[in-house]
């Protein structure tokens, strides 16, 4: 049997899988708050315990983390724990134990997706065995490839979302300059993600575009995370707050911009998949016209774009299809 985890900062999901079951269908699978425990192998032991699963049947294991992962080890990001291949090897007394980065394992289920775990954008012509690109803005930006080695894809982490932000036209000159003055060094991920979109709307705000609704800045102001509201408020039309709808437009022109500098730095032709959080509950913006001629607004190279097949993973389980399915070739 093999365990497999995708292991984030506020939830950890694990399951057991077998050959004959398949990825798609785990002998047991279940939730836990990721800071209830000081370790995972602490977490994995309770797992087993409270399932009645026989450790000494489970010989391989495959965790997706939200973390780089270097080495065979991974720092994972807002917990306290260090998660080591081979110290969890000789502590859960496994065969095999590998980690990825929670992007590679997203980029490892790509290939093995169905109809039902995407909705396209623009179906494009896919190059058989054409290298794929994923792009995923949730709380941050996270961006992985896979390219084809003769025999099946190969999935790659990458820190991509970490590259610096290229304005595309006047306003977003300004919006550079504006975050400059505020952090130095502006990367895709400040105006691209979770953490970027209140930049996006304080610039706006602060360079006076629109005058910001009374009823927005109460909700804004006790928020945890202004995002949900900024991009609610802006699909509000009773509201019509143009500050709202400004930022979620700048959004989804520059996420369509960088997913297409993701296109031409890999060779994407086999298809630029988005993931994470965000895409998935904007997909009435997505499908407008912003995103798309962002993504192909790269004057000689155009045409090529235009033939990129671009799609959003629903999935929401995507990189514990990734984890399962590569521990389940191995075997």
């Amino acid at each position: 049997m093999l365990l497999a985890g995708d292991i984030g900062g506020t939830k950890t999901i694990l399951a057991v899988y077998t050959v004959e079951h398949g990825p798609r269908t785990p002998i047991v699978e279940e939730t836990f708050p990721s800071d209830d425990y000081h370790s995972l192998e602490a977490m994995v032991r309770q797992f087993l315990q409270q399932n009645h699963l026989d450790p000494d049947e489970i010989r391989h294991a495959r965790f997706g983390i939200a973390g780089p992962v270097i080495g065979g080890r991974a720092k994972v990001t807002n917990l306290p724990w260090v998660v080591d291949e081979d110290e969890m090897e000789a502590s859960l007394e496994l065969q095999s134990v590998r980690l990825f980065n929670d992007l590679e394992a997203i980029a490892v289920g790509v290939p093995f997706l169905e109809p039902e775990d995407v909705l396209v954008i623009n179906e494009g012509n896919a190059v058989p065995h054409g290298s794929m690109g994923v792009i995923a803005p949730g709380t941050g930006l996270g961006e992985a490839y896979l390219t084809w080695n003769g025999e099946r894809y190969e999935a790659f982490a990458s820190e991509g979302g970490h590259v610096d932000f290229g304005p595309t036209n006047d306003l977003e000159t300004e919006l550079l300059i504006f975050l400059r003055k505020r952090f130095g060094r502006v990367s895709y991920e400040r105006v691209c993600s979770g953490i970027g979109v209140p930049n996006i709307y304080d610039f706006l705000k602060e360079s006076e575009y629109a005058q910001e609704l009374a009823e927005v800045r109460e909700q804004l102001k006790n928020a945890e995370d202004p995002t949900p509201i900024i991009f609610n408020v802006a699909k509000t039309s009773e509201l019509n707050c143009k500050l709202c709808k400004k930022t979620v437009e700048m959004f989804v022109s520059i996420l369509g911009a960088e997913a297409g500098n993701l296109a031409l730095k890999i060779m994407g032709t086999g298809g630029i998949y988005l993931a994470g959080g965000i895409p998935p509950r904007i997909i009435d913006l997505l499908q407008q016209d912003e995103f798309f001629a962002a993504f192909v607004n790269k004057g000689r190279m155009a045409d090529m774009l235009r033939n990129i097949p671009v799609q959003v993973i629903l999935n929401k389980k995507v990189a514990l299809l990734g984890a399962a399915c590569h521990g389940l070739q191995a075997f």
